[in-house]
């Protein structure tokens, strides 16, 4: 079994499940402070800012790291749209932790913005969609937060932003760019963010379609947990199979 240097490492479904702690996902990070091995959260979650993030493993799952060990997609976001440089105004689906990344730095606009940023909104309404789609068919860029059209939590698998940005796509006939995992964009800024090769690192998470998939497509060797999304009966029918498959991630040894 290959020793990595680094881990690049998700949250929903892999460390929690929606309120409820994994033991274990507890266990593997404590264990990789303990041998002072450097890793990085890489969430497709837009809903928490960094800070929030990170009150939330201390409070609720016993997991003490600094904010810089948490990169979300609404860091990512934020890289590419200063990286495009198309203008300064914005117009934002989503909860508090991506709208006070975007609006710190693009004027609020809900008739011509340069960026339309859409992420999970759980005070979704009929009107933010109809602004989103004249603005995207007015030329808006449309960038999509992350792909995932469920979410892992306690009560079952529940909407994810990926599904409100098919809606728009399907009303707009535009595809959003998308950000998240398993897109390239993420992937990369994770890499540069941990200082470390993506032959040296591992990709760990529970969702074969986003975590693993961002391994697999940007030449990241990965380990699936079958604790949330994808399930132990699941493997055998993967197109690709993930570098490594455990139950449960005391099952992994450093």
């Amino acid at each position: 079994m290959k020793t990595y240097k680094g881990y690049l490492i998700d949250l929903d479904g892999t460390i929690y499940l929606g309120e409820d702690k994994i033991e274990a996902g507890t266990r593997f990070v404590k264990r990789l402070q303990a041998q002072n091995l450097p890793y990085l959260f890489v969430t497709n979650n837009t809903t928490k800012t960094p800070a929030q993030v990170q009150a939330r493993l201390r409070d609720k799952f016993d997991i003490i790291t600094a904010e810089e060990t948490i990169y979300t997609a609404t860091l990512a976001t934020l890289d590419y749209m200063n990286d495009m440089a198309k203008g300064d105004t914005a117009y934002v689906i989503g909860e508090s932790g991506l709208k006070s990344a975007i609006y710190a730095t693009y004027q609020r606009d809900t008739e011509h913005p340069a960026y339309v940023v859409v992420g999970l909104d759980n005070d979704l309404t009929y009107e933010k969609l109809t602004l989103a789609t004249l603005a995207i068919a007015n030329g808006a860029m449309f960038i999509g937060t992350n792909p995932d059209l469920s979410i892992p939590t306690e009560r079952g698998l529940l909407p994810g932003a990926g599904s409100i940005n098919q809606l728009l796509a399907a009303a707009t006939r535009i595809k959003p760019i998308f950000i998240g995992k398993p897109n390239a964009i993420i992937m990369s800024k994770a890499v540069d963010r941990i200082g470390i090769p993506r032959r040296e690192l591992l990709m760990v998470g529970d969702n074969y379609l986003t975590d693993i998939r961002a391994g697999i497509d940007n030449d990241i060797d990965t380990l699936l947990v079958t604790t949330g999304f994808t399930k132990a009966d699941d493997v055998q029918q993967l197109p690709i199979a993930p570098t490594y498959v455990v139950a449960s991630l005391d099952d992994w040894q450093l």
